[in-house]
């Protein structure tokens, strides 16, 4: 399994943070050891005091494919969720400086996230999604698949032009707004639409 991600693709988070919008999709890896097992805590690392959860909606590859057209990208996956790519922000920081990679802020041990797929019949539609996380029971993101800069379909046809996609595979879409550091004893909980999909210990 592989876990893909997409960075920047709201314009609102783009904007927080003070990035540079791209003129194409931001891809990064997340290694499978990157997965929070359920029911485990979500443990802050030691090499960072700036951890941020990034609330994501999350799609799973059902079929192999390369080269998708975006027309036919809907038939390449049936379930989707949302799920948290935790950040180690100070060390992202850090990173980008020296203008190095940013797997070591990005895909620690735990630093993914997977809440419980639905299918995707169960939504009217992919382009019209309402998803949210919150921490201690008070929102902090909300975001709407609406505001993608590339929709789904776009993501799964421009990475698979870089790897062949594989059952299981996991697509991380992008956050919205509302970033923030997490700390000991927080509760996070995801949702889609009006489902909560996970909820996750900090320790």
């Amino acid at each position: 399994m592989k876990i893909i991600c997409i960075g920047r693709n709201y314009t609102n988070h783009i904007e927080e943070l003070k990035n540079e919008r791209p003129a194409e999709p931001v891809v990064f890896m997340k290694p499978d050891s990157a997965v929070l097992l359920k029911q485990h805590p979500f443990v802050i690392p030691e090499f960072s005091q700036d951890v941020h959860h990034e609330i994501e909606i999350i799609v799973k590859i059902s079929k192999v494919g390369k080269y998708i057209e975006p027309k036919f990208a809907h038939k390449y996956y049936d379930e989707i969720s949302v799920g948290i790519d935790f950040t180690a922000r100070d060390l992202q920081a850090r990173l980008k400086e020296k203008g190095l990679p940013w797997e070591k802020a990005k895909a620690f041990d735990g630093s993914a996230v997977i809440g419980d797929f639905l299918p995707k019949t169960d939504f009217a539609s992919m382009e019209n999604l309402t998803f949210g996380l919150t921490n201690n029971s008070e929102i902090v993101q909300k975001g709407n698949s609406s505001l993608m800069l590339w929709k789904i379909d776009e993501l799964i046809s421009y990475v698979s032009q870089y790897f062949t996609l594989k059952i299981g595979d996991i697509i991380f879409t992008g956050t919205p707004e509302g970033v923030a550091a997490v700390k000991p004893n927080d509760v996070l909980e995801g949702f889609l639409e009006d489902k909560k999909l996970f909820r996750i210990q900090v320790k």
